[in-house]
């Protein structure tokens, strides 16, 4: 008897499927970890996310670990020089959107109340807990949804920057805030024992 299938995407290559097996989907603990998401999608706009994955441990390194304190700091001069660094991508937009998010990011963390208040802030647009969305290849996801648009609009009103619908649904689904695996997919399950825990 055959295993039920996966999500198809992930079939795509090892970068992908590694990435869904043990990151995508899984409810995140830590602001620090969502604040790495909201980066990377940033720098996807525009690409296929594996191109973002391939150059995820330089743009680590070069982001200064993906510390939204001391991202905040940068200034033309540290722009300047990693427009120059091949081994990330060299877009001047996605970088000075990557500073000013790491800046809303600090007066939203005050705003709410600490890191402590970070999560139940992203958790409110899906109700407070992980939103388990029983997805079938009838039922795929959908490039936005309601709370994405709320979500994207709340952050541009705190000063947050290429943060559109779609990119905040990227980050939702890879935050885990809601389970887009397929229910035939056995990350679904692990994901939902995972909320559920």
């Amino acid at each position: 008897m055959n295993p039920p299938p996966p999500c198809v995407w992930m079939q795509q290559n090892e970068l992908l499927q590694s990435f869904h097996d043990h990151e995508w989907g899984e409810p995140v603990a830590d602001p620090d970890i969502l604040f790495e998401y909201l980066v990377l999608h940033t720098f996807q706009l525009g690409f296929d996310f594996p191109v973002v994955l391939r150059r995820r441990e330089a743009f680590r390194e070069l982001l200064a670990g993906f510390e939204p304190e001391r991202l905040a700091r940068f200034g033309e001069a540290e722009v300047a020089e990693l427009m120059q660094n091949p081994r990330i991508i060299r877009n001047r937009r996605k970088l000075e959107a990557t500073l000013q998010n790491a800046r809303a990011w600090l007066r939203l963390r005050e705003e709410v109340g600490g890191p402590a208040g970070l999560l139940p802030f992203f958790y409110n647009f899906v109700g407070g807990s992980p939103l388990d969305t029983q997805r079938t290849p009838d039922n795929p996801p959908p490039p936005s949804t309601p709370a994405s648009l709320a979500l994207s609009q709340e952050l541009k009103r705190r000063g947050f920057v290429m943060t559109g619908p779609v990119a905040c649904y990227n980050i939702m689904q890879t935050a885990g805030l809601v389970n887009d695996h397929l229910t035939t997919c056995p990350r679904h399950a692990e994901c939902r024992a995972l909320a559920e825990g």
